[in-house]
């Protein structure tokens, strides 16, 4: 079943966004780092927190710059999921943030991508940032992921 199906099916049951969190946390298991809670997923659009704790903070008592970039590829991957057309597959091209503010709380991590941006085969940008819960923006990029025609068997 594919990972948009699961979270539809899983979502509509009581505790299902938390039985999802915890599956997709498992398919790729450097996301269980930082424990990622789904809060919503559909075609263009991704959301899910990390919690700020020890085992994500850095030196200085804030949420490590690649456990922010691991929950924002962690919502790209959502976004990407539920989004890809049928017949073509996608997979993670290039990283390209800015570290705008402190991550001194838990964070929100969120993707976007615009509809004309999966017309054609190819380069796809993935628009992500994660906010504090005051909604200051901590970290903004952008993923590339590159779609193709999957191949026939």
């Amino acid at each position: 079943m594919d990972t948009f199906a699961l979270y539809r099916r899983l979502t509509s049951m009581p505790q299902g966004k938390r039985l999802f969190s915890i599956a997709f946390a498992q398919k790729a298991p450097y996301f269980a780092t930082v424990r990622p809670q789904v809060r919503e997923v559909r075609p263009h659009h991704a959301e899910l927190t990390i919690r700020k704790r020890r085992a994500v903070q850095n030196h200085i008592g804030t949420v490590h710059a690649i456990a922010v970039c691991n929950g924002l590829e962690a919502a790209m991957g959502l976004l990407a999921e539920a989004t890809t057309p049928p017949g073509r597959r996608w997979i993670p091209k290039g990283m390209s943030v800015s570290y705008v503010a402190k991550s001194t709380t838990d964070l929100l991590c969120v993707a976007d991508t615009d509809p004309a941006d999966w017309a054609e085969v190819g380069d796809v940008p993935v628009r992500v940032r994660a906010m504090r819960t005051d909604g200051t923006v901590v970290v903004e990029g952008v993923i590339t992921i590159y779609v193709s025609e999957k191949p026939r068997t």
